[in-house]
């Protein structure tokens, strides 16, 4: 994928402004190793201000961290009024830290359908309740087979937490969406263009059965995708993608950093051991 060209999209280009792992807290004071997630949000927002053209607004899970509504409204004052600002729609998922009583009664239904110029995107709720792997189940692959089963103006859009494409580092492997073919397959039987998704806190761009996929940064840090073996770490850093959407051809992403005093220190390291223990209980058991 070729990076973003000039700050103004083409006509009948989707220009999209793709959040993830905001981690928010309810509690001012709290912190979520050590990070203020939601000074990164606004930093990220401010950093993002100055894009001509954005009409959506993507943010592809693990929205709260303790998955509180205080936390949840957070979220939605400040998105919402960004993407209110630029006459832009707002689409938000489920991730494995998310949960669902908070995320209902603030964001609305976990799953979902808009139309976006013409583009339709999907939003798909890959959580399992207390678990940090991700999963469609048979109901929501029908359901989406369903949905795609006649084609929208210019195609759609597909949202959910867990990448449907490996992931690089040892915890993150362990935790990654189950059955990643059958999502895709059900895809690519519609008019997928792109898939959207969060979960590993570093960006990704890549093409999976066809589809292009394109991962986020972290807006809360960011992973180390070169630790030690067996070690699971991650430094301070936001981030978040930019992607133009044609309504014909490839899509077009970019990723953009929204620099900090303090970027790149070691936030944790975990060992082998912590891994395997973490992965144990929250992995496929």
């Amino acid at each position: 994928m070729s990076p973003v060209g000039a700050n103004v999209p083409r006509m009948s280009t989707l220009r999209i402004l793709h959040l993830s792992d905001t981690h928010l807290l309810g509690d001012a004071d709290a912190r979520h190793n050590g990070i203020d997630t939601t000074a990164a949000l606004e930093r990220v927002l401010e950093r993002a201000a100055g894009v001509a053209g954005i009409g959506l607004v993507v943010a592809s899970g693990d929205l709260a961290e303790d998955g509180s509504v205080a936390a949840y409204e957070k979220l939605r004052e400040r998105v919402d009024a960004f993407a209110a600002a630029r006459g832009a729609q707002a689409a938000y998922v489920m991730g494995n830290h998310d949960l669902r009583a908070g995320f209902e009664q603030v964001l609305g239904p976990r799953e979902g359908v808009l139309d976006v110029d013409g583009f339709r995107v999907i939003r798909l709720d890959s959580s399992v309740p207390g678990r940090g792997y991700g999963e469609l189940f048979p109901e929501q692959l029908a359901r989406l087979r369903d949905i795609l089963a006649a084609p929208a103006e210019h195609g759609s859009i597909v949202v959910l937490h867990h990448a449907p494409v490996a992931a690089w580092t040892p915890l993150l492997r362990a935790l990654e969406l189950q059955r990643p073919d059958a999502v895709l397959a059900a895809c690519g039987a519609g008019d997928v263009r792109l898939v959207l998704a969060g979960h590993y806190h570093h960006p990704v761009a890549t093409v999976a059965a066809g589809i292009p996929v394109i991962v986020a940064p972290g807006v809360t840090n960011t992973t180390d995708v070169a630790p030690p073996p067996g070690h699971e770490r991650a430094s301070a850093g936001s981030g978040f993608a930019l992607i133009d959407v044609p309504a014909s051809g490839e899509p077009a992403a970019t990723f953009v950093t929204a620099p900090a005093p303090g970027d790149g220190r070691l936030l944790f390291d975990m060992d082998p051991a912590r891994v395997a223990t973490i992965a144990a209980e929250y992995g496929v058991g």
